[in-house]
């Protein structure tokens, strides 16, 4: 059986038509790159998938080729930004559109102290006027959707109320799509891994924000790691976007084309999967990408089936030579083989 075919360039604009996408794979530092995202379509051509944060001035002022290059395979698929300058997000919205990007979503969660200081991330939760303005001027430049990814709270300002004052200033600024991370954020305190696993989760009230504003379209996000949990969300909200899970679990997609979008096709299985990355590792072997730069996001694709501890340690030690090729994956598969 061959991996999946990806979607044509009509069918991933009608995927993203109305910012109707009901999953998607959240954008994650120095995870989400190409490499990752292309593997991510070998298994599900649906799913939306984000690029990993970049930052505004990054965009104008460094190599664009290097930050914002993909491949058409990989479509359906968001650029998240972080900044909170109106004009120069404009021009990166206008960037992301000529580039050939689904969506334009404005990082509004991230609590790292990098983020904090530049001003941007979840700090922007405290100035929900800013983030409007922001939203607003790359509206009026682009056709493509401008979304926006946020907490549920920051610091003490975490009521309910304090959400949805902030949904209610944005929303009125244009933005129609909110990611919600259903747990709020210390600035003060915690580390961004404590951010993402210390404070506690807050489903319910996502509930109640979809219920508030029925005509805004609401996505899930935090501690989700299972196709029936992914299933019971979607009973509340519009959407479930899925973070660490699917980077250490990335086979859990393989039936939500059929799960989730009706698709009448048959998963791939995880070898088949492996295989046909074989071709995009030498074409990019062949352009000076290191070999586990790539297969650093193959390692979890067997997670639960015997063979996978040795999987992943043989791609771990084989993959660092300079003169490392497909080879040394495809001798990694016979710990595996024939058992996925």
């Amino acid at each position: 059986m061959s991996a999946l075919k990806p979607l044509t360039l009509t069918e991933h604009h009608a995927v993203n038509a109305g910012l109707g996408n009901p999953l998607s794979v959240a954008p994650m530092m120095d995870r989400t790159d190409r490499h990752f995202r292309y593997f991510m379509r070998k298994i599900t051509r649906r799913t939306l998938l984000y690029t990993e944060m970049v930052t505004i001035p990054a965009i104008l002022n460094g190599d664009r080729a290097k930050l914002l290059d993909f491949s058409p395979e990989e479509h359906p698929l968001a650029l998240q930004i972080g900044g909170d300058d109106p004009e120069q997000a404009a021009e990166c919205a206008k960037i992301a559109a000529d580039w050939g990007y689904d969506e334009i979503n404005l990082n509004v969660g991230c609590p790292s102290d990098r983020v904090k200081n530049g001003n941007f991330g979840a700090c922007l939760m405290e100035q929900p006027e800013i983030v409007a303005r922001v939203v607003e001027a790359m509206q009026t430049v682009v056709d493509i959707p401008v979304t926006v990814k946020h907490r549920i709270g920051v610091d003490e300002r975490d009521r309910y109320q304090d959400m949805k004052e902030f949904v209610r200033i944005v929303s009125n600024a244009g933005c129609q799509r909110f990611t919600v991370h259903a747990r709020k954020a210390w600035l003060k305190g915690l580390s961004p891994k404590e951010n993402r696993n210390v404070p506690p989760l807050r489903y319910q009230d996502i509930y109640r924000l979809k219920e508030e504003f029925s005509h805004l379209f609401i996505e899930i996000n935090g501690g989700i790691k299972t196709l029936d949990q992914i299933q019971h969300h979607l009973q509340f909200v519009d959407a479930v976007m899925i973070g660490r899970a699917a980077y250490d679990n990335p086979y859990l997609f393989a039936s939500v084309d059929q799960l989730i979008y009706g698709e009448n096709t048959t998963p791939p299985t995880m070898t088949e999967v492996v295989e046909a990355m074989l071709p995009y590792i030498d074409y990019w072997l062949q352009q000076g990408v290191k070999l586990n730069s790539m297969t650093r996001h193959l390692l979890h694709i067997f997670n639960g089936q015997p063979g996978a501890k040795t999987w992943r340690r043989y791609l771990t030690e084989n993959t660092r030579s300079a003169t490392a090729g497909t080879e040394v994956v495809s001798e990694a598969l016979k710990f595996v083989q024939p058992c996925c």
